[in-house]
């Protein structure tokens, strides 16, 4: 099954993080996103380019519908021409399986 049409999970805090393996085997379904740390957290990054600020808030308006639905969160920044989405776990500060269903479900929506 693609991680795309998988569902998140309800996540608790004390759900565990995924593993290093789990990480690179993961990473291999969504290799546009960036693992990235911040202030000790790790997170997965992607910029996703437009032609026009009207293009990149469409999108995130999209995402945001996305998010609602799985009841998961992203950080998204909209500017001009360009959205950047960062999916992590809040609730164990750091990435669960959920934040790549998400990426993945990210990327269709820029696809359609």
């Amino acid at each position: 099954m693609s991680l795309d049409s998988e569902k998140c999970e309800a996540c608790r805090g004390d759900v565990p993080k995924v593993s290093d393996d789990e990480l690179k085997e993961l990473m291999r379904e969504i290799p546009e996103w960036t693992p990235i740390t911040r202030d000790g957290v790790m997170m997965l990054q992607r910029e996703y380019k437009f032609k026009n600020f009207r293009q990149a808030l469409a999108f995130t308006n999209r995402v945001g519908e996305l998010a609602e639905e799985e009841k998961h969160h992203p950080e998204i920044t909209t500017e001009w021409g360009k959205t950047t989405v960062i999916w992590w776990t809040h609730a164990i500060d750091g990435l669960h399986r959920n934040d790549f269903i998400m990426a993945a479900k990210t990327d269709k929506v820029v696809e359609a």
